[in-house]
């Protein structure tokens, strides 16, 4: 899926606790290209759960989302007006500013920690009434808390640091009043947007002319990193070895997919069904093994699923890598096609999607009649054979159907895509379980902190 960092639980609940109890759940977007930092543009943030059409932006330098979840109490600090201001640029390199409001002449005392509660910095000043500007400079630390109190109200913000590792220590330099504080461009925006824990929230990163999405359900205090990379090995993990075979990984942008089609398992006559049994089962075009070692296997869904019906669960898949959801596959074809891109609610139509989508996902070779694709993120899909729900078994050539882990309500079809030789787009289509279609697997969260 795409690279998400989960801030160790127990040291962000003491924190959040300690010094931040009164504020919303935030959420904290960066981004890398391989292994290198690259600065967002804007973020995009779509709740794919509500009926309606719900979204907002975030502006760099603001990278930080406030959940506005239904229900939760106001923010103290804005009800005395206390507060302090998210810093920028977030993430900080060699300084970042800091900005808070005094609404009352009185002693503010700031503490900056590091992400275990250990104090690194101590401010302590008499400041008049209006806004007030700080220079931060980072050390070594990858995350800090920046806590000011006054008149015995809290406000604090998370600074994160690209720059850390470099010896020194942190910094903080007072720069005096100012007539301003500027704020960010996606506040208006956010008037709208509503969050119920459990709801999921698709994020869609810009930067340059690029664009990088994931998915997920997000709890408080977690950092999302948008990959930019594409069409080379998946960063650390190159390869993965599986049953006796090595297969080879590809990244594309935020998701970290296998280059093949997945070939596990022992093989059974077209005309038999799976049976759920301790063995995989899978189909070869011709009952030919050496055509499954081209093309790669042929699965019905509740034998690719192992016979559960989660959605994006293991399955077949290695360990510490699952089958890929509906809404993965939505992302896959916004970053791959040309005209339209993650988010569009074309991906949500039936049947034909997008303009050329699936060119740039195809192989350069073994398509019939010259449909070649461009292969142009590294997915390399063939036109493997499929099985139809009568056992006969189609020969390779004109196309590559392909498996969600996304059970329709009838739980008699699942979601797949479908890869033709004479079109440039994609088939978005549901498909009878008893098919025999090809799987790919996506690398979980997890594996890519």
């Amino acid at each position: 899926m795409k690279t998400r960092i989960l801030l160790p639980i127990l040291g962000l609940l003491l924190l959040f606790n300690t010094y931040v109890q009164s504020q919303e759940p935030i959420v904290i977007f960066t981004a890398i290209d391989s292994a290198n930092w690259v600065q967002l543009d804007s973020i995009k943030i779509i709740n794919r759960t509500v009926a309606w059409n719900c979204d907002t932006m975030l502006y760099y330098p603001d990278t930080i989302l406030y959940l506005p979840i239904v229900g939760l109490p106001g923010i103290q600090s804005e009800q005395t007006g206390f507060k302090v201001f998210q810093n920028h640029p977030n993430p900080a390199t060699e300084k970042t500013e800091v900005t808070l409001y005094v609404p009352e002449k009185d002693r503010v005392q700031i503490m900056i920690t590091d992400i275990t509660g250990r104090k690194l910095l101590r401010y302590d000043k008499v400041l008049e009434t209006g806004y007030h500007a700080f220079t931060f400079r980072p050390g070594k630390e990858n995350v800090y808390f920046f806590t000011a109190w006054w008149k015995g109200t809290s406000s604090g913000i998370k600074i994160l640091n690209t720059s850390a590792g470099k010896q020194g220590n942190c910094r903080l330099e007072y720069s005096g009043l100012t007539g301003e504080i500027s704020f960010r461009k996606s506040t208006g925006n956010r008037n709208d947007f509503v969050f119920t824990p459990g709801d999921l929230l698709l994020f869609v990163g810009y930067t340059d002319t690029l664009e990088s999405g994931m998915a997920d359900s997000p709890g408080p205090g977690e950092l999302y990193t948008f990959q930019f990379a594409y069409n080379i090995p998946c960063p650390g993990t190159p390869t993965v070895e599986y049953e006796g075979r090595t297969y080879n990984t590809v990244q594309i942008f935020s998701q970290c997919w296998m280059k093949e089609n997945l070939n596990v398992g022992t093989i059974i006559p077209g005309l038999q069904d799976a049976t759920d049994n301790d063995t995989i089962e899978k189909y070869c075009y011709q009952d030919d093994t050496s055509n499954c070692e081209i093309y790669g296997g042929l699965y019905q869904w509740d034998e690719m699923m192992q016979y559960v019906k989660d959605e994006g669960t293991r399955g077949i898949c290695p360990p510490g890598w699952h089958l890929p959801s509906d809404e993965e596959w939505k992302i896959l074809s916004g970053a791959a096609d040309s005209q339209y891109g993650i988010g569009d609610q074309v991906w949500d139509g039936s049947y034909d999607q997008g303009y050329d989508v699936g060119l740039n996902l195809k192989s350069q070779s073994s398509w019939n009649n010259n449909g070649n694709g461009t292969d142009r993120y590294g997915f390399s899909a063939l036109p493997a054979a499929y099985r139809e729900t009568n056992g006969s078994i189609g020969a390779p050539g004109n196309l590559g159907r392909l498996w969600t882990s996304t059970a329709i309500v009838d739980d008699y079809s699942s979601w797949l895509r479908i890869l033709r030789w004479d079109h440039s787009d994609i088939n978005y289509h549901d498909g009878d379980i008893l098919l025999g279609c090809s799987v790919r697997c996506v690398r979980d969260e997890e594996e890519e902190k």
